[in-house]
């Protein structure tokens, strides 16, 4: 885990070194601000996060201020319903279809029955490239044509996945910007479907954030969970970018469940997402 995180936030740990070349028993109040800063960490977070410490700060007290960002309560919406429902939601180029083959690649390697609904009709390129995943993955997939209804995707994706008795169904949505109605409509009527079509779907409305758009796909979090209400986040492209302590200011503002971080472009790069781990392979770079 450390080892795939130290790779996630190889970049990041490139940008703390600039601030401090050699690691450190403690560190000044300064040098930790400018670490934060470095990292993409939101500067009134910095703040609050620094109003509580010493002057020198040992390793612990960067550790209990760093994990506090974490304390909150955080559905995690894991439930034994089979077909289990989830919704891929998110704006084009986050990595959503990318995702999405790692979460089914996730599940197959659990030994659970997958299958893919392509829903972003939006775009060919998305039904095309999320088709090829499928191929190389084994994975039956329901599809159709350019500008056909999303929502009867949604309907004969969990109707063949209750008919086969499919474990997972992961289904694509639109990637357009967040502030346009008609997507804001089509997702609604996508998960009013869903909830015809079986009691209680979708059962997890996954976001999908690019990790090197920074603190600023906050407010994208924040327009999509005010339009369809979103039930957690997985951070994607970490390992391509220095602006890791953006995790910090996205778990602040939006107070939801980070449940994956994307650290490459394979199938098995997705790890689960733990706040111990990831702010001990931050300090790791600091402190001796």
């Amino acid at each position: 885990m450390f080892n795939f995180l130290k790779k996630a936030l190889g970049k990041t740990n490139e940008a703390i070194h600039e601030v401090i070349p050699q690691k450190k028993k403690k560190i000044s109040k300064d040098e930790f601000e400018d670490i934060l800063l470095e990292a993409d960490v939101n500067y009134d977070l910095i703040e609050r996060l620094l109003e509580s410490l010493p002057d020198t700060i040992t390793r612990i007290q960067a550790f209990n201020s760093l994990i506090s960002v974490f304390q909150y309560k955080a559905d995690f919406k894991d439930s034994d319903v089979k077909p289990f429902v989830e919704m891929i939601i998110g704006v084009n180029g986050a990595g959503k279809t990318t995702t999405i083959s790692k979460l089914a690649y996730r599940y197959k390697q659990e030994n659970k029955k997958v299958i893919l609904g392509a829903g972003d009709t939006f775009r060919a390129a998305a039904i095309e490239q999320l088709s090829r995943w499928a191929k190389r993955l084994d994975i039956p997939i329901v599809a159709t044509q350019q500008g056909h209804d999303p929502s009867a995707v949604v309907f004969d994706t969990i109707a063949s996945a209750k008919a086969k008795d499919i474990d997972h169904v992961i289904i694509d949505t639109a990637g357009r910007l967040h502030t346009q109605v008609n997507l804001s409509e089509e997702l609604k009527k996508m998960i009013r479907i869903a909830a015809k079509s079986m009691q209680g779907a979708p059962n997890r409305k996954l976001l999908i954030l690019d990790g090197t758009q920074g603190s600023s796909s906050i407010n994208q979090a924040k327009a999509f969970d005010d339009m369809i209400g979103i039930d957690g986040i997985i951070i994607t492209k970490l390992d391509g970018t220095a602006k890791g302590g953006s995790v910090l200011s996205i778990a602040d503002e939006l107070k939801m469940p980070i449940f994956y971080i994307g650290i490459g472009e394979q199938p098995e790069d997705l790890i689960k997402f733990k706040a111990n781990d990831y702010v001990n392979t931050i300090l790791d770079e600091i402190f001796i």
